[in-house]
């Protein structure tokens, strides 16, 4: 899962280990509307990580409030001394749940030191494998999960889809007080392949080792974030004589703008190909979300469109919603383009919005048919005194001050998942994989967030040339791109316009595939878009098998 983002000029990174990072993200070459400081949109957190394009004049956090929240007990817990070592990695043994049969697994806590060309430590990347008992790693799949923000830690995939033990969070009427039990998970990833859930340094239990100013520049930041995490996934593979396995990397939001970018760096600078990827829910490409343009309100069209329609009880499939799409990066932009000062292209967009989404007409005209994103999450629930989450405009939750002007909640989703994960995340980890810390545990961390540095380009940050490249490079590497429906902070049309412009010569629809599901930014924690998402993933697997 994931949370606010907001972009800001910085120097030119340089890599985690004291050398000058080579520029990962190629620029599409059109400069931002305005300069990348005044630029705010959502991060991509859960996995959730999660990224939300709020305007430039409002705060950097869902809901206008100044810093994203971290929820009870975490917001001014010290942090970890500097030096302080995670314990040595520990290994328990697991029967499968019983619906996928007698099957027994191995999951082992640990971490990875990271040092710089001195040889000195810098971080420790902490992790949970799972691996399935009497496999042949020459043939076996392995895959790294990655969670977004930039900020997040790897809960939201281990608990909500992917490993073999679930949490129910994320849906109507889940709150701070919802029991942080775990349960067998009959969708768990693990009968077609090994799983390691990683959590970026300052998220879960992964800490800096040397209380270094220059190596949080270092850590947090676009490049370097990249450059860290390929080579724990290089030393994780050495390490476990994995390197011959079958290789995909897993991002849910800013963690599927990281993958296409750890693919690209792991085959030119680490030589270690990767046969798939499978992006859950991302921004590829952070223009699109550029302040003053009008594509971020016409990729969310459809979106709302799908919500309204889902509200009523329709069913919602990319063929019903096909001439919604057509019109938003049609007629919509269009007009959206001609500016506020053509009257005719404005009625002709309050129209034909209010006649797709049923939102109200004098809403629709304050904004000239282009809403905001908070604005529409509290225009959703207004008739009840509710807010609709970004993560997912089918669930809402109480509007603190349905009377006051402007807007300023915490969402319904995000921030109501935060104290059971936390709870789930360390009980579990100490409790059943005997893995006993004594720092804190950070499932969102808002000093990152707040931090992180996007590089010194006017341009936004994209991983589409990323994707293309590695694509175009390796014939065999397989991609699919997976989104919820009602998903606001990232809504699906946005993909669609990144990958409608990967040549035919490198994609195809068996080698790369746009597919939408029911819910929202975390749709997984719907029973039947959980289901959807381990028989895609399944296929995908199956796929890399055959080639590798």
């Amino acid at each position: 899962m994931q949370s606010p983002i907001r972009f800001h000029r910085c120097r030119e990174n340089e890599g985690v280990d004291g050398r000058r990072a080579r520029p990962l993200a190629r620029p599409l070459g059109r400069p931002l509307a305005r300069p990348l400081a005044r630029t705010a949109v959502i991060g991509a957190l859960l996995g959730l990580a999660l990224l939300s394009p709020i305007a430039a004049q409002e705060s950097g956090r869902p809901g206008g409030q100044q810093e994203m929240s971290q929820g009870p007990g975490q917001r001014q817990r010290p942090a970890a001394e500097p030096g302080e070592r995670l314990p040595a990695p520990v290994t328990t043994s697991h029967n499968l749940p019983a619906a996928l049969g007698s099957g027994k697994y191995q999951a082992t806590a640990g971490s990875i030191v990271l040092s710089d060309q001195a040889g000195r430590p810098t971080v420790e990347i902490a992790y949970v494998a799972y691996s399935l008992e009497g496999q042949d790693p020459a043939t076996r799949p392995i895959a790294f999960a990655f969670n977004g923000g930039p900020g997040a830690a790897s809960a939201y995939l281990h608990f909500g889809a992917m490993g073999p033990k679930r949490l129910a969070f994320g849906n109507q009427g889940d709150g701070p007080s919802s029991p942080p039990i775990l349960t067998d998970n009959p969708e768990t990833w693990l009968p077609f392949t090994d799983l390691v859930f990683v959590d970026p340094v300052g998220t879960g239990y992964s800490r800096f080792l040397r209380d270094d100013q220059d190596l949080r520049q270092q850590f947090w930041s676009v490049n370097g974030d990249v450059a860290a995490l390929s080579r724990f996934v290089t030393r994780y593979l050495t390490e476990n004589d994995r390197l011959r396995s079958p290789k995909v990397l897993v991002g849910e939001s800013y963690g599927g703008f990281r993958v296409p970018k750890i693919a690209r760096a792991l085959q030119g600078d680490y030589g270690v190909g990767i046969n798939g990827l499978y992006i859950i829910s991302p921004v590829l490409d952070f223009n699109l979300k550029a302040d003053g343009l009008p594509f971020s309100s016409a990729a969310r069209l459809p979106s709302l469109v799908a919500a309204a329609r889902a509200a009523k009880g329709e069913a919602i499939t990319r063929e019903a919603l096909a001439e919604v799409e057509a019109y938003a990066l049609g007629d919509y932009l269009v007009d959206a383009l001609k500016g506020p000062r053509d009257a005719a292209a404005v009625a002709r967009i309050l129209d034909r919005v209010q006649a797709l989404t049923g939102l109200d007409r004098d809403f629709l005209t304050r904004s000239g048919g282009q809403p905001d994103m908070t604005s529409v999450a509290r225009e959703l629930g207004r008739p009840r005194s509710e807010v609709a989450s970004y993560y997912d405009a089918l669930i809402s939750g109480i509007d603190p001050a349905p009377s006051a002007p402007r807007a300023s909640f915490d969402d319904p989703v995000l921030d109501a998942s935060m104290a059971p994960l936390t709870s789930a995340a360390v009980d579990y980890t100490r409790r059943v994989l005997k893995y006993e810390v004594s720092r804190p545990y950070e499932l969102l961390n808002g000093e990152i967030n707040r931090r992180w540095s996007w590089g010194n380009r006017r341009e936004g940050p994209e991983a589409a040339s990323d994707l293309n490249a590695a694509m175009a490079l390796d014939p065999a590497l397989v991609v699919v791109v997976t989104h919820g429906f009602t998903d606001l902070v990232t809504p699906y049309l946005e993909s669609r316009l990144v990958l409608d412009r990967i040549p035919a010569t490198i994609a195809n629809s068996e080698r790369l595939r746009l597919e939408v599901v029911p819910g929202g930014h975390m749709f997984y924690t719907r029973d039947d878009s959980r289901k959807a998402l381990r028989d895609s993933a399944e296929r995908l697997f199956k796929a890399v098998g055959r080639k590798s």
